[in-house]
């Protein structure tokens, strides 16, 4: 913890901080805030859907998990989004702000939906839009576009694959067992959703990270790309209170609407989601929850039989992502149009 802390040490201020500074780092703790509200139903959902925890509990129990999360495994992902996404020159205050606004806004109107969306795919998609028109095509940075555009396309694919193959060997391995294992999956379950907690902390929060960070360096309160300690302090804090609180709408879709949870489901898809989202975060690679979860879900539903699956309810979600970062794109390069005048 201390050499972590010594590591992500704040570097002494450059400039004084303008009030468009403290706006724009209220603004981005805001979308981790919504982050967390909204992503609450990737952990929980299958947790409370089968009954292994209550709602309140589980929800304060993973908030406090996500806070662990940064800290204990570094911010290789806030790296990935604050310098390999956008070239140093277009990672301005004004298109940063834009690309927080209008991923803030996707948010908002997929989770009024009830729809579970990607946040990762609209932050990029939103520091795409922003960057381009404000600065041209070569303000984005194609080697770690693809970076990151390969970790947010595999990663639903292993947990769909993952999920439907964890879940044909744990089927193998307790063939024959009586209903009373459903007790063991259910306490199971309070280890998994803590595991998921943690890697989720460890991926979702470093966005918001990675964002502040650039801004900062942006405003020269930084002299070089070090994501400081407060900063890691405030996003967990953030995506926490968001989660403590919790998005119900989306908690109904993903608990109920793809088919009837068991125990067993919850279990085995919250494993694969946390080998998942932690393998990612650890390389760096920002994925989204939402997309692992779901997917996971689906893997594991389909391991007993395809037609257990409300197939129609995943063609929705897969409409909602692949509309995420041309929407979001589209959004920012608006909001950027209002915002690049003002100065720092």
């Amino acid at each position: 913890m201390l050499a972590m802390a010594q590591r992500c040490a704040i570097i002494a201020p450059m400039s004084p901080v303008s009030p468009l500074l403290l706006i724009f780092i209220a603004t981005a703790l805001g979308f981790d805030f919504l982050n967390g509200f909204r992503d609450s139903a990737n952990i929980v959902s299958t947790v409370i859907a089968s009954r292994a925890m209550g709602p309140r509990r589980t929800l304060l129990l993973v908030a406090a998990a996500e806070f662990a999360g940064p800290f204990l495994f570094g911010a290789a992902v806030a790296t990935t989004i604050g310098r390999e996404v956008v070239q140093p020159h277009a990672s301005t205050i004004p298109v940063v702000l834009a690309a927080l606004l209008a991923a803030s806004s996707w948010n908002l109107i997929t989770w009024f939906l009830g729809i579970p969306s990607s946040s990762s795919h609209a932050l990029v998609g939103g520091l795409i839009g922003a960057a381009v028109l404000g600065y041209g095509i070569d303000a984005v940075q194609i080697h770690g576009l693809t970076k990151v555009g390969a970790a947010l396309l595999l990663s639903p694919l292993l947990g769909l694959m993952g999920g439907y193959l964890l879940m044909k060997v744990v089927l193998f391995l307790a063939r024959g067992a009586s209903p009373r294992i459903n007790r063991l999956f259910r306490k199971a379950q309070m280890f998994t959703v803590l595991g998921l907690a943690l890697s989720y902390g460890a991926n979702g929060a470093q966005k918001t990270m990675g964002i502040i960070t650039m801004g900062l360096l942006a405003a020269r309160v930084l002299s070089q790309f070090k994501v400081p300690l407060w900063v890691i302090a405030a996003s967990a804090g953030a995506i926490a209170l968001g989660t403590g609180i919790g998005g119900w709408r989306i908690i109904h879709t993903l608990g109920g609407k793809f088919y009837k949870i068991r125990p067993v489901h919850g279990f085995t898809a919250q494993v694969t989601s946390a080998v998942v989202v932690l393998g990612a975060a650890l390389l760096g690679g920002p994925v989204s929850t939402t997309q692992v979860v779901s997917s996971a879900i689906l893997g594991v539903g389909s391991a007993e039989r395809l037609s257990k699956v409300r197939w129609g309810v995943a063609r929705n979600i897969l409409i909602a992502w692949l509309l995420t970062v041309p929407v979001s794109a589209l959004l920012a390069a608006l909001a950027y149009l209002a915002v690049r005048h003002v100065a720092l």
